[in-house]
């Protein structure tokens, strides 16, 4: 994959694109919340947002969202583009901050139950097994408060969006409890759809992960 490449622009901030993989599902929503939450930050990396349905755009990339959808469907379309290798390298080779909504988990999760006959292609990334369509059907859908403690204790309640949700089922606790969301390394994964909120603190937070990550690699001088 050919290194991405962060330039000075006219206001001496560094210039990083965030793409989000574009092949199916709510890829618009997550699109317009970045850029809502980049406003919100102060950096010297002027964070740019492209839709990725190749493999030259991935490599634009410094960090990559894949949104929710249909997980089978996006995994076919990726095949027939000859983006599925491309993925797996950016995620578990180059190791760019990856994040992966409902269907998006199960894309970047190692395992997973309940696919079709037949079974699918995973990009991975994540070392869990996830259980698809845990919460029942579309019809089924349905909206709860989580607190998610790295948005900041004491913040009011993140209100998260499940439809045709999938659980981490390897990782399960004991009791009633879900695992519905999850970080491992450089990716992150979670069950619900922060996109359809309008609610813009996660996506905040995971954009100031993405440019510590981006000083970290200068700091080391290698490909940013």
């Amino acid at each position: 994959m050919s290194p991405t490449a962060i330039t000075e622009t006219s206001s001496e901030k560094k210039a990083a694109v965030v793409g989000v993989l574009a092949l199916q599902g709510a890829f618009q929503e997550h699109v317009q919340l970045l850029r809502k939450a980049a406003a919100q930050i102060t950096s010297t990396y002027e964070l740019s947002f492209t839709l990725v349905k190749t493999t030259a755009q991935l490599a634009q990339c410094s960090a990559l969202v894949i949104p929710g959808g249909e997980s089978t469907t996006m995994a076919l379309i990726a095949e027939r583009c000859a983006l599925l290798e491309p993925l797996r390298e950016f995620v578990k080779v180059a190791r760019r901050p990856t994040w992966g909504t409902c269907a998006g988990m199960i894309l970047l999760s190692e395992s997973a139950n309940r696919t079709k006959k037949g079974g699918q292609e995973l990009i991975g990334g994540l070392d869990v097994r996830v259980n698809r369509n845990h919460f029942g059907r579309q019809v089924e859908s349905f909206s709860v408060p989580l607190q998610l403690r790295f948005l900041g204790e004491g913040e009011k309640p993140f209100t998260g969006v499940f439809i045709r949700a999938p659980v981490v089922e390897a990782v399960l606790p004991r009791g009633d409890a879900r695992v519905v969301a999850v970080r491992q390394g450089n990716v992150l994964g979670c069950s619900f759809h922060p996109e359809l909120t309008g609610d813009v603190r996660m996506h905040k937070w995971w954009l100031e992960t993405v440019i510590e990550d981006l000083k970290r690699r200068e700091k080391l001088g290698g490909s940013v």
